[in-house]
């Protein structure tokens, strides 16, 4: 069971990870402020988007929460199955399949990308500000 609880751990950890984020392009603006005012602006531009247009920055996330807990409760059941013992087999088939989830989604970032509108929204706001956005990717 500990098993099982460090890899719920580790994989919302990397859920975090993987939640896309915008580049900016290295602009005068970008060179005027430095890197942590942008830091700061884009963190403030996600939450006005999460706040205005709702949930797409955190789409992706749930999206591999979910395939992550489906991919857990799935391998408990194999496992479960076919273990010499049920509750080893359970807790073994769990991590592994909570594992495979998470590295999946990680591994086809495209299946990651947030919501149209919420980027949209990201990006505006950024480019109010000055920035240029040259793209999403994951950190």
């Amino acid at each position: 069971m500990r098993r099982f609880a460090l890899c719920l751990l580790i994989s919302g950890s990397l859920v975090a990870c993987a939640t896309p984020r915008p580049v900016l392009y290295p602009n005068a603006e970008l060179r005027r402020a430095g890197r942590e005012q942008a830091e700061r602006d884009v963190e403030e531009c996600l939450a006005l988007a999460q706040q205005d247009v709702g949930g797409g920055g955190s789409r992706a996330g749930k999206r591999v929460a979910a395939r992550t807990a489906t991919g857990a409760a799935t391998g408990a059941a194999v496992g479960a199955a076919v273990g010499r013992s049920a509750a080893r087999g359970a807790a073994g088939g769990a991590a592994g399949g909570a594992t495979h989830s998470v590295l999946s989604s990680l591994l086809h970032p495209r299946r990651n990308q947030p919501d149209p509108v919420f980027r949209n929204y990201v990006d505006r706001c950024l480019s109010e500000r000055g920035y240029d956005v040259i793209g999403w990717r994951t950190r």
